[in-house]
């Protein structure tokens, strides 16, 4: 439920003056330079230090071989400015596609042959006059990381990433519409792009609700996979409960306990003492991620069947708008607006959407996204075989194979409060990996 101060922010653009809105305009623009000039320094220390080395491993005064040096250097740079310049400098939340990577291989082949002009250029000026190979050769370069940056930086904001800006806008808007539609029942509604199990398209909507009066006849089950989350696995549960009580007459929540060694398991226990709505299915040992889900959604006797994590990372609320959705779609697949995670998990999972989407795919905005509604026939007639975490991969996958319709709407992200996350463990990377190779090779086989 929104706060006062909430709908506060949504009243202070109407409230401000002219000079106010072209300061408020002009802030994100200059952060926006400043954090595309730090990806700069991070690309120019890579390409100057990848540069030198190869001069002093393999010394050479000619022109042409220095072009190559310079090429290979300037190569290593874009793949650092791709991953920080995506995902940081312009807050490009869309999935990895063939075009985004051609464009961005476009614009760096124009800096190529851009920085290679100009080292060609100052070579001939600055060769007769300076002795030390390696003094002309940096300064040479030094001026070609000048005259390319601009071109860099438009070809990326206004080619490249266009529209991450209006996108990440169009998601706030979502935010304060779904913030506000929960605190007032204001309807709200959004227009969307069809998306199935075979296309390649997505989705984000939200549906009308109103939190008064909002009610459905389905049955629901909700799967909590848990693992050492004693500190917040009590507020979790009586969120759900109380915020689904209102909403849907027959629900359950099965708690997962995937061999937790703190005291998850007494506390759940305690919780199902005076609510017959809870239950717990215990696992002995940690089997994973994966391994507590399937058991979870095997345990699920209703209609539906909603997941989400335990440990308090997303808000019950934001479940509302899924309920119309699951009337139109087979499955709605929540994903998250803004990440409340440590650059390197969203590195990570970069990564690992890019090799979902290469070796199964599964094009979707955020394949291991925690907020998901399914109908539970799916589970019912298809066996899940992975136990890591490829699961959601492997639920996507199937939803694909076999024709089902999905839907995709934005959810918020909240920072933990408590607790580890397992997820960037290399373990579990490696385990994740080895799943998806070998059933990537298994299910394309079998679809053969």
């Amino acid at each position: 439920m929104a706060n006062s101060s909430d709908l506060k922010l949504d009243l202070l653009p109407a409230m401000q003056g002219p000079p106010a809105r072209l300061l408020e305009s002009l802030d994100p623009l200059f952060w926006q330079a400043v954090r595309f000039v730090t990806v700069g320094i991070s690309n120019v220390t890579i390409d100057v230090l990848t540069l030198n080395l190869l001069l002093l491993s393999f010394p050479t005064s000619n022109t042409n071989l220095l072009l190559l040096y310079s090429s290979v250097a300037y190569a290593l740079g874009a793949f650092n400015s791709y991953v920080l310049n995506k995902f940081w400098t312009f807050h490009s939340r869309r999935a990895t596609t063939g075009s985004e990577l051609l464009r961005f291989a476009i614009v760096n082949v124009a800096g190529i042959l851009c920085s290679d002009c100009i080292i060609w250029l100052m070579a001939g000026i600055l060769q007769p006059v300076a002795a030390n190979t390696i003094l002309w050769a940096n300064a040479s370069k030094g001026a070609a990381i000048m005259g390319t940056a601009m071109l860099s930086y438009l070809g990326m904001r206004l080619w490249v990433f266009a529209g991450a800006s209006r996108t990440k806008e169009s998601e706030k808007k979502r935010k304060h519409l779904l913030i506000a539609g929960t605190a007032t029942g204001a309807q709200k509604k959004q227009s969307s792009d069809h998306i199935d199990g075979v296309s390649n398209g997505t989705e984000s909507a939200l549906s009308e609700t109103k939190e008064s009066t909002f009610r459905t006849s389905r049955s629901l089950s909700v799967v909590l996979p848990a693992y050492n989350e004693e500190t917040v696995i009590a507020e979790t549960v009586y969120s759900i409960t109380s915020i689904l009580t209102p909403w849907v007459q027959d629900f359950e929540v099965i708690v997962v306990n995937d061999g937790s060694r703190d005291n998850t398991k007494a506390i759940v226990e305690r919780i199902m003492a005076i609510d017959s709505r809870v239950r717990i299915i215990n696992h002995r040992v940690n089997q994973g991620y994966g391994a507590a889900l399937v058991s979870g959604f095997e345990a699920a006797a209703k209609d539906l069947v909603f997941f989400t994590d335990s440990d308090g990372q997303f808000d019950p609320c934001d479940l509302a708008p899924f309920f119309s959705q699951i009337e139109k779609y087979d499955v709605v697949l929540g994903y998250r607006l803004k990440r409340q995670d440590t650059w390197m998990r969203k590195l990570n999972a970069w990564g690992w959407n890019l090799l979902v989407s290469l070796f199964l795919g599964v094009r979707v905005r955020d394949v291991d996204c925690a907020f998901k509604l399914y109908r539970a026939d799916f589970f019912h007639k298809h066996r899940l075989e992975t136990s890591g975490a490829m699961i959601n991969a492997e639920i996507l996958y199937k939803l694909k194979r076999f024709g089902y319709t999905y839907t995709q709407v934005g959810v918020r992200h909240l920072p933990r409060r408590s607790g580890q996350a397992t997820g960037a463990r290399f373990s579990v990377i490696v385990r994740a990996l080895r799943e998806l190779f070998t059933y990537a090779w298994k299910w394309h086989r079998e679809a053969a």
